[in-house]
């Protein structure tokens, strides 16, 4: 599959509009890796390779070790690899991210509320939201992955 469009340099300012949500995030108190662990679930779950290939990228440059990224799509079996806040994060992400299928039940809100203040769920949501949206102009546009590009 070859590259359809460049829609960054396609739309500049939509791209800088989106961007700027991702600057935001930066500056928002979660931390980075919680961060990028959710941009790489929500990425799993879509299916995109460029988001995928990125933000596993990201998460080992932080020095997340291997044996917790490999084990991101099966968190729920990974035991305490990933903290309390984390299997919160990952939930919440593939709940909203599933949305159409969940609904986005109580219980869901409920168990991410009681380990986020508003605001921190507000920005996760934000970042749950905002990878959703860049996961289809990858996948959209066949945004190739750098591991492709690379070979």
């Amino acid at each position: 599959m070859g590259k359809r469009i460049d829609y960054a340099k396609a739309s500049p300012e939509g791209f800088k509009a989106f961007g700027g949500v991702y600057v935001y995030l930066r500056k928002s108190g979660l931390s980075e890796e919680l961060i990028d662990l959710v941009y790489l679930r929500v990425s799993q779950i879509n299916g995109c390779a460029y988001c995928i290939d990125m933000h596993s990228r990201d998460l080992l440059k932080l020095g997340v070790a291997v044996d917790k990224l490999v084990l991101v799509p099966v968190w729920r079996d990974a035991g305490n690899v990933f903290d309390g806040r984390e299997r919160a994060a990952l939930a919440w992400a593939e709940t909203v991210t599933r949305v159409a299928e969940t609904g986005i039940p109580n219980t869901d809100y409920d168990a991410a509320a009681a380990e986020f203040g508003e605001k921190e769920l507000a920005d996760l949501t934000y970042a749950i939201g905002l990878m959703n949206a860049f996961n289809r102009f990858g996948i959209a546009f066949r945004s190739a992955p750098a591991a492709v590009a690379n070979a």
